[in-house]
């Protein structure tokens, strides 16, 4: 059986400008890369100044702004870059931008799309801020970067969660505001319930004084259950944003060594045992 082998003939002409379009598609990259840096770095200053300025950002709008910009100089000197690189090869433009509008819409132009414009949404409504901690489409944790296309988010195990833009319909912004904590005790049943209150009361009034991360409270809100071991009283306070959960922390331990040098028990599981001897109780 023959096999035929064809033999392609390349000319010095054609290989030299091979080899030229070549070195200036290495150039462009170069370029884009270079562009992307440089554009950053003014990006960052820009946006560090606006951060350090009272009257202009707060620094969590700052971040959001500078990632937004950050996005945007990436997919611009992509699709510049991109552009160049089709006409080095291919002479007649029209062709070049024809072909880039096929894989735009073979990719799917309309969901990239989508994500563009539903992300200034999310910027100019102010839905939520690099560095809030939020729950976006049943995913909790801190927003890490808001893109033109994306927003990452990360949550308390160390997860990066990547969300389109246009696919988010449905935000809470946990930051936003003063963060309310609770901290129950229970006190055992033989101990006095008021004289526990008043304890736990000037407890509360000196751990606010401690605590800076304190807006208001905490109080005693009160008895809120009667449990099988114990009386159960709520604390309650509002803390600054995120510092809620180190606030519940703190005051439990504080809370507990100020009932211990009080001397009253906390509540903890008791399990009765009853004898039984000839049909009599012991």
């Amino acid at each position: 059986m023959a096999i035929s082998v064809e033999k392609f003939v390349i000319t010095k002409e054609q290989l030299n400008h091979f080899i030229k379009n070549i070195l200036l598609v290495i150039v462009v990259a170069i370029i884009m890369y270079i562009a992307i840096k440089i554009g950053n770095k003014v990006i960052e200053k820009v946006i560090d100044k606006q951060r350090k300025s009272r009257f202009v950002l707060d620094p969590k709008k700052a971040n959001t702004v500078g990632a937004i910009l950050k996005s945007v100089l990436k997919y611009v000197v992509y699709f510049l870059g991109a552009t160049t690189i089709f006409s080095i090869f291919f002479n007649n433009i029209t062709l070049t931008f024809a072909g880039i509008g096929g894989v735009a819409l073979g990719l799917g132009a309309q969901n990239l799309i989508k994500d563009v414009i539903n992300g200034f949404f999310i910027l100019f409504e102010d839905q939520y801020s690099v560095g809030d901690y939020v729950t976006i489409e049943g995913k909790s944790g801190i927003v890490e970067s808001i893109e033109l296309r994306i927003t990452k988010l990360r949550d308390f195990s160390g997860d990066l969660h990547i969300l389109p833009n246009g696919s988010i319909t449905k935000v809470t912004n946990h930051s936003r505001g003063d963060m309310r904590f609770i901290v129950e005790v229970d006190i055992a049943y033989e101990e006095d319930t008021y004289k526990a209150m008043d304890v736990l009361k000037k407890a509360c009034q000196e751990f606010k004084r401690l605590n800076e991360n304190v807006v208001s409270g905490p109080e005693v809100a009160g008895v809120s259950a009667l449990k099988d071991s114990g009386v159960t009283i709520k604390i309650a306070g509002k803390a600054k944003t995120m510092k809620q959960w180190a606030c519940e922390n703190e005051l439990r331990a504080f809370v507990k060594k100020v009932l211990d040098d009080a001397g009253i028990e906390i509540a903890y599981p008791v399990t009765k045992i009853v004898h039984y001897s000839a049909g009599k109780e012991s």
